[in-house]
């Protein structure tokens, strides 16, 4: 008997989860929500399966989720097998041509296929893509000592409207293509920021390996406006590897994105927390 009231407490409390997101299913119908996806997540099968099945739902549900993703970890394994060696430039790495060949042999291939195979097997429909087709990423070169590193200078979102009209996911890699058919390298984070920019995305969210953007005395602030993270920034509040994130969300948002959320990705369900509970998760930036 104790069994069966447990299992029925269950059920209600599912039952009553759904209800309380109807209004976020309606209020996200047909937005466009771009997903940064990286870090430890995509190493560890159980949590790659997970995150494939929040991206299914989200287009289940009638969302336009766009996935793009990183590959830092599998870059550096790679590189160490083939024994290429890597230059760091005030920590950024120096990719000149070879180097550029290995990072666009893993990101679209290894771990692009990787995430589209994952998504299948949860039942969407998911396609595997990099800035280079279509030309849907041109970049010049960010840093000239940085090599064949791109900073992406065009757009082109109708590939992905495309994608959206046939109720497929697109998954990118953030590989650009020069003015002269040259491969780039893109950060990650600034290949997602772009892409939900071109999109006007009402959504872009950057899952990272921390809880979002902490305060002077270490607790996440949830609720931050462009002038609060400048501020931030200035004072030395928002420091390291967060500022480039930050920053990001920031170009995401003058180029018409309606709000960027830094959370943690590590979290089980994150993206769902975010997008269909009054709780959220992280930390969300807005103009004002």
């Amino acid at each position: 008997m104790r069994r069966q009231t447990i299992m029925d407490s269950d059920w209600i409390a599912t039952a009553r989860t759904l209800n309380q997101a109807l209004p976020y299913l309606q209020r996200y119908d047909d937005a466009v929500v771009v997903v940064k996806f990286g870090g430890n997540a995509m190493g560890d099968d159980v949590a790659m399966d997970s995150f494939a099945r929040d991206i299914v739902l989200m287009r289940q549900v009638g969302l336009n989720p766009v996935v793009v993703h990183g590959g830092g970890p599998m870059i550096n394994e790679m590189l160490a097998k083939l024994n290429i060696q890597s230059e760091f430039v005030r920590g950024k790495r120096v990719t000149d041509a070879a180097t550029v060949e290995v990072v666009e042999m893993v990101l679209s291939g290894r771990v692009n296929k990787r995430i589209v195979e994952a998504i299948n097997s949860q039942g969407g429909r998911a396609v595997g893509l990099s800035g280079k087709d279509a030309n849907m990423m041109v970049c010049d070169p960010a840093q000239p000592e940085l090599g064949f590193v791109g900073e992406p200078v065009e757009v082109d979102p109708s590939l992905l409207r495309q994608l959206f009209a046939s109720e497929i996911i697109p998954v990118i890699a953030p590989i650009g293509v020069g003015r002269n058919g040259e491969t780039f390298n893109v950060n990650g984070d600034t290949a997602a920021g772009a892409i939900a920019a071109a999109l006007k995305a009402d959504r872009l969210l950057l899952l990272t390996d921390v809880k979002g953007v902490k305060d002077d005395s270490g607790e996440v602030v949830t609720q931050l406006t462009r002038a609060q993270v400048l501020e931030m920034i200035d004072k030395g509040i928002i420091a390291g590897g967060m500022i480039p994130k930050t920053e990001t969300a920031l170009a995401a948002l003058k180029g018409g994105v309606r709000a960027v959320v830094i959370l943690d990705g590590t979290v089980p369900n994150a993206c769902l927390l975010e997008l269909f509970t009054d709780h959220g998760a992280g930390s969300m930036i807005r103009e004002t």
